[in-house]
């Protein structure tokens, strides 16, 4: 979707889908953009409560059914468990992506890995296809004027025919470009905390490759679990960039974080997105 800056401005029930890696400030920006009448679609949080929540279930099942104390009390039905997403909480979907490498460090074996990261991308899927919906319940059910859709780090990689059109023909693309001191952040943040990622299966066979020749290693099972996160999270960093910017271009703008960073309310986000528009248009 591309509009002048007084098309924008007319639109009365404006609805934008964020780009940018995750912990760029997609999130932060929808949660302030609550506050004024925008509803917050976190595609993350559809993917963990509707598509994937029986497998991330599964999956804490038999993390728990390890543990002979509660197997016990599991088997007997004398205690239940439930995933407790929430938008803001998202560490469950994370967590049933798991990690590649040694099982004793906590690794999953790269077809179980690969498993995982195949329905991830299917609920992604399904997840940005239910944009449109979400839309017109947002205002028809829950009153809400305008809607962000909170995408997540990996919905550059979709590559499922029509879903980028389909998003597009509802929703303007913001893509919030991180500069050079804020990759930096990222990357730091990443390798104090490495988490679970979504990697495309190409990327993911191509890097692994690399890893395993460039640390002497002949099996995934040998591979340390944190380590491989973080090496790869700056080559999919870097690798998602241009993704980014290409449907940016295609179907919206630019912003900064530097721009983002003097958002304060709505009316400075709404001005931040005119002056994309502006300087797109020169």
């Amino acid at each position: 979707m591309k509009l002048s800056v007084e098309e924008f401005r007319a639109w009365e029930h404006k609805c934008i889908t964020l780009l940018g890696m995750s912990g760029v400030g997609k999130t932060v920006l929808a949660t302030m953009l609550r506050q004024s009448n925008w509803f917050h679609y976190s595609g993350d949080y559809r993917i963990g409560t509707r598509y994937l929540d029986e497998a991330i279930l599964d999956n804490i099942k038999l993390q728990a059914m390890k543990i002979p104390f509660l197997r016990d009390l599991l088997q007997s039905d004398s205690i239940y468990i439930r995933n407790n997403i929430t938008v803001d909480h998202l560490k469950p979907v994370s967590s049933f992506l798991g990690k590649l490498g040694n099982s004793e460090k906590g690794g999953l074996c790269l077809k179980e890995f690969k498993h995982r990261q195949a329905l991830h991308y299917d609920a992604e899927i399904c997840a940005m296809k239910d944009v449109p919906q979400f839309i017109q319940k947002a205002q028809t059910v829950y009153g809400y004027k305008h809607f962000i859709n909170d995408a997540g780090g990996s919905v550059c990689e979709l590559n499922e025919p029509g879903v980028m059109e389909l998003l597009s023909k509802h929703t303007l693309f913001i893509y919030i470009k991180a500069n050079e001191k804020d990759e930096a952040e990222l990357i730091r943040r990443a390798e104090m905390d490495p988490k679970p990622l979504y990697y495309r299966e190409a990327f993911l066979d191509e890097q692994l490759s690399n890893y395993l020749e460039e640390k002497g290693l002949s099996k995934v099972e040998e591979i340390d679990p944190d380590n491989f996160v973080l090496w790869m999270f700056p080559r999919l960093f870097y690798s998602r960039i241009p993704r980014y910017q290409k449907l940016a271009d295609q179907y919206g703008y630019t912003v900064t974080t530097d721009e983002l960073k003097a958002v304060k309310n709505e009316q400075d986000f709404l001005s931040m997105v005119e002056k994309a528009i502006n300087r797109s248009s020169k």
